[in-house]
């Protein structure tokens, strides 16, 4: 079983990026725990701070007010050392937040690939807190466009057919 003294002692912060329903929130708490590491949602983080969900500040300022307020909150997170971090689905669109996460020393970021009937299927129910679930339109054409983004990542890991617990063996085998 690998655990925190296999992985290298220069990592103090795992920042997991995917699309929505790829599991960044389930598998976020687990490596923590498994890290003895503190765990953060940045879209917690953001609502806690504007004391508003993220469809109201997407309805009241806007997408890109919200990407403003991602990136700053990120970029005050990953200061902290021994984190896991889960993003927003769509944090990594962000050029300043993709350079940030990519490029700050100790930082590894990781992508959760999930496909899109998987992110759907595990998304079902939840129209109501996920402002991109309602431009089904579109919901195909934002997926593909970010893959490639994800796939910048430090290390990118397929999830469809793994549990929480082998996503997060697979992260931490890989960062041995």
């Amino acid at each position: 079983m690998t655990d925190l003294s296999t992985i290298s002692h220069s990592i103090r912060q795992i920042v997991l990026t995917g699309f929505m329903g790829s599991g960044k929130s389930t598998v976020g708490p687990l490596l923590a725990t498994r890290l003895g590491w503190q765990f953060i949602d940045a879209d917690d983080a953001i609502v806690g701070e504007a004391r508003m969900s993220i469809p109201e500040i997407f309805a009241h300022h806007g997408e890109s007010a919200f990407r403003q307020r991602e990136h700053e909150t990120i970029a005050r997170l990953i200061a902290t050392d021994s984190l896991v971090l889960a993003l927003g689905g769509g944090a990594i669109e962000t050029a300043a937040t993709r350079d940030l996460l990519l490029t700050s020393p100790g930082t590894r970021l990781i992508h959760l690939e999930a496909s899109l009937e998987t992110s759907l299927t595990r998304c079902s129910g939840t129209e109501s807190i996920r402002p991109l679930l309602a431009d089904t339109a579109n919901l195909r054409a934002r997926y593909e466009k970010r893959l490639p983004l994800y796939r910048i990542a430090h290390h990118s890991i397929p999830v469809d057919a793994l549990t929480p617990e082998e996503v997060v063996q697979a992260i931490l085998m890989r960062l041995q």
